[in-house]
């Protein structure tokens, strides 16, 4: 069965909120009111861009894009908090921040901190820094968030190809437990086709295990 947002807005408000003591009981005004608000926002959005549901629900969810000039403000705010928040792990060389031509943020992360080889488990020290984006990415809400993995070549291409989206989905999911709305993200892998360096050392391959971020304005 295809799950519809009228098909998701029935069964919201089908449902029952609780009291204190557990019980069930129907909405009240303010709550009725919130859940319309929060579902009609994402069918306003899909209405806007009949052509592309996905980025029409996306405008919804956030509560519409950026528009004109406002965008390189906004993203060049975006881009100096990443720089001065995340200061030490760039100085070490494990993160690097790029403003792009189309005033995307590419954010991306090495292995240093964050994947052995062939492995998809965040480690311990590769959360912290993920905490930090995830709270800047929460202050800027008026944007998706592109999350792709990569390996090195050790391994077959399947491996690779299946290792890389893990990793990228494993971000997601960190993301999401740190309250980024789901709905602005998207994970994938390349595998091992995009290398940032060359294969023939471990330094090499260690900034080939990376995962980047692309931070895109959502355009109204």
């Amino acid at each position: 069965m295809r799950i519809t947002l009228p098909l998701i807005l029935a069964l919201l408000l089908s449902a029952c909120a609780t009291n204190d003591l557990g019980e069930k009981r129907d909405f009240n005004k303010t709550e009725l009111g919130a859940l319309i608000g929060v579902v009609g926002g994402a069918a306003a959005g899909a209405a806007i861009n009949h052509n592309n549901r996905g980025k029409g629900a996306l405008i919804g969810a956030i509560g519409g894009g950026l528009a004109g000039g406002g965008i390189g403000y906004y993203m060049d705010k975006q881009t100096k908090d990443f720089q001065q928040q995340l200061a030490a792990e760039i100085q070490r060389g494990d993160i690097t921040v790029q403003k792009m031509a189309d005033q995307s943020l590419l954010v991306s992360m090495t292995s240093s901190t964050g994947f052995d080889t062939n492995s998809s488990v965040l480690k311990a020290g590769y959360t912290p820094t993920l905490d930090k984006i995830a709270k800047i990415v929460n202050q800027y809400g008026k944007t998706s968030i592109s999350i792709v993995g990569h390996t090195d070549n050790t391994g077959s291409v399947t491996v690779n190809q299946s290792v890389s989206e893990r990793r990228a989905q494993s971000v997601a999911d960190y993301f999401v437990s740190r309250n980024v709305n789901a709905v602005r993200l998207d994970a994938s892998g390349r595998g091992k086709a995009e290398p940032r360096s060359s294969n023939e050392t471990e330094a090499g391959r260690s900034l080939n295990r990376r995962v980047e971020l692309r931070i895109v304005p959502v355009a109204a």
